[in-house]
């Protein structure tokens, strides 16, 4: 049931998956200053990797790269079709992942209008069958879920249940709900709540918080207080390719320009035919900021239309 979760040391710190964000480039950087205890990629769509033609096929598999240095690394996938849920989970146990994990709380509205993400929550049945569906297409692999706390209120009691009866490896709880969004600070007192209700249902699972968290020594400090399993870090990545090497003092502007150099570079290389260049630009600020003339670079960055352009302005640097 277990799997590598069983594994990990207590509190372990998880990457979290972040459209756009935390690709296959993003990733292969952060192994190379100092990984997360587990990696998650990007939410891919199930039924894309079931249904999507040539092209469509060549697009999502790019959010399944990895190397073997990411390791232990799990697939995120979603959908509202347990048939197309085992079939996705299959495709993933082939290319070698570590495990699954289901997305059920995803506040996108195109998201859930087909009924994934937080829609799911509404649903507790249908999440049951899709966590049944990943488990008949990759027996061997455990499965875990994301979620929130609730639809539009605190619906822990009823919902984790549902959830947890199925004897997921992992219950990541991002704490808040779908109507609260990111609009409030994230509710680590629930956690003791959680735990109550988990201990109860299925003590095995490990069970994991997710908000708000700004750093290792943040983490460690909300793990301690809460006595959760794990904590996952979202925005802390953020032009923050050392943050889980724990470092003592911050990079340097140099440091952060090398980075973000080496960060285009492996974009370029791994995504640049399938993915637009823009996508890059939402991390310039965070890497270059904090010292004098920052912002003109990062002015000058924006204007870059392709890597060539933007490796060029940054190796023009005095």
């Amino acid at each position: 049931m277990l799997g590598f979760w069983g594994q990990l040391p207590r509190p372990f710190f998880i990457q979290a998956p972040m459209e756009d964000v935390t690709d296959a480039a993003f990733r292969r950087l952060i192994v190379r200053f100092g990984k997360p205890h587990v990696f998650f990629t990007e939410f891919t769509s199930a039924d894309g990797l079931v249904l999507a033609p040539e092209h469509g096929q060549k697009v999502l598999r790019t959010k399944l790269m990895f190397v073997p240095e990411e390791r232990p690394i799990v697939a995120q996938l979603f959908s509202a079709i347990p048939e197309r849920m085992e079939k996705a989970a299959s495709i993933v146990a082939d290319l070698g992942f570590d495990g699954i994990d289901i997305n059920m709380g995803c506040p996108d509205k195109a998201v859930e209008k087909s009924g994934c993400g937080a829609a799911l929550i509404k649903t507790p049945k249908l999440a049951r069958e899709l966590i049944r569906a990943a488990r008949r297409g990759a027996p061997h692999l455990p499965i875990s879920v994301k979620t929130r706390m609730g639809y539009n209120v605190d619906e822990m009691d009823a919902w984790l249940p549902e959830l947890l009866a199925e004897k997921i490896a992992n219950l990541t709880l991002h704490l808040r709900t779908r109507k609260e969004m990111s609009l409030v600070p994230a509710h680590w007192d629930a956690v003791p709540r959680a735990l109550a209700i988990r201990d109860r249902v299925s003590p095995e699972t490990r069970l994991t918080g997710n908000g708000d968290v700004i750093d290792l020594t943040d983490a460690r400090t909300k793990a301690e207080a809460t006595g959760c399993d794990g904590v996952m870090l979202g925005r802390a990545i953020y032009g923050n390719p050392w943050l889980y090497a724990d470092r003592a003092a911050p990079p340097s502007p140099q440091e952060r320009i090398e980075a973000l150099a080496e960060h285009i570079r492996l974009f370029d290389e791994l995504l640049g035919e399938t993915s637009n260049f823009a996508t890059m630009k939402k991390h310039f600020k965070a890497y270059l900021s904090g010292w004098d003339h920052a912002k003109e670079l990062r002015a000058k960055m924006m204007e870059a239309s392709n890597a060539r352009m933007a490796l060029e302005i940054l190796t023009s640097i005095d």
